[in-house]
């Protein structure tokens, strides 16, 4: 009898730019800890599985931007997660809210980096934090970049949408030390290059997003040029090459480079 594929679950996940004092912008990525039960030791976006908390109706209030149900969910998501493993904060104050707004500098963000593990355990609402200091969240800081849906292969599945966004210029990026042990601003290419010659651990989606990100040449190109592009939806298919070799196939989008992955580079 076939067994019925998992239901994957809504996620989210922030490639966060800077520029470069020279040459193509850089991404922030985490490293998950060993322990973790997805990804252990990989180098990563930051982001995660949404939450009941991420979908509440009061949210209108505290963002900023109008996406809809599923976007909207997503990019509070995406904020929450970046928020909990970096500290870095995509919000506003209540006070010169709109899009396009400054956001909260670093004093903001210090002020609430001791909440972190709170909101990560649960214990406190992402909400009710934004709510008692008087912010909004900037999701139209967030340009939608990816889509990827886990094959129904696997035990685990994710729904994950992919967005670029400009990183706050004033803050300053940490680890969680819980979910994850180090914090690093590396170009996109750099990255690539650290998994091809054994320094890093990247899995299959974050590589191929990794791979698009070489397309910009600075942070403000990134927002332009993804804003600009369709974003397909990537549900890996799994089959055989030619050779009778286990695999994945992918659709053509550009950046990618490729539409074939051998299932044996699949980590997970």
């Amino acid at each position: 009898m076939e067994k019925t594929p998992a239901e994957p679950r809504l996620s989210a996940t922030i490639l966060m730019l800077r520029d470069a004092v020279s040459g193509p912008p850089e991404v922030l990525m985490v490293k998950r800890h060993y322990e973790i039960d997805f990804a252990a030791g990989a180098l990563v976006f930051p982001g995660g599985k949404a939450s009941a908390d991420d979908s509440r109706a009061e949210w209108d209030e505290f963002t900023d931007g109008d996406y809809g149900p599923v976007q909207q969910d997503a990019r509070i998501a995406a904020v929450r997660e970046a928020y909990e493993e970096s500290g870095l904060l995509l919000a506003r104050p209540a006070s010169a809210r709109g899009p396009g707004a400054p956001l909260v500098g670093a004093e903001t963000a210090d002020k609430l980096a001791p909440y972190r593990h709170a909101v990560d355990k649960g214990e406190l609402s992402f909400l009710d934090l934004v709510r008692r200091h008087d912010l909004v969240l900037a999701l139209d800081s967030l340009v939608y970049f990816g889509h990827w849906i886990t094959p129904v292969i696997m035990s685990k599945r994710f729904d994950t949408h992919f967005y670029v966004a400009p990183a706050p210029a004033d803050q300053v990026a940490a680890h969680d030390g819980r979910e994850t042990t180090d914090a690093v601003w590396l170009s996109a290419a750099e990255a690539l290059a650290q998994e091809a010659d054994g320094r890093a651990t990247i899995i299959f989606p974050t590589r191929m997003n990794l791979k698009r990100l070489t397309l910009a040449t600075s942070v403000e190109d990134a927002v332009a040029r993804f804003g600009a592009m369709e974003v397909p939806t990537v549900l890996p298919r799994p089959g055989k090459t030619d050779e009778g070799a286990p695999c994945l196939f992918i659709p053509e989008v550009e950046g990618y480079g490729q539409t074939v992955e051998l299932l044996s580079n699949v980590k997970v």
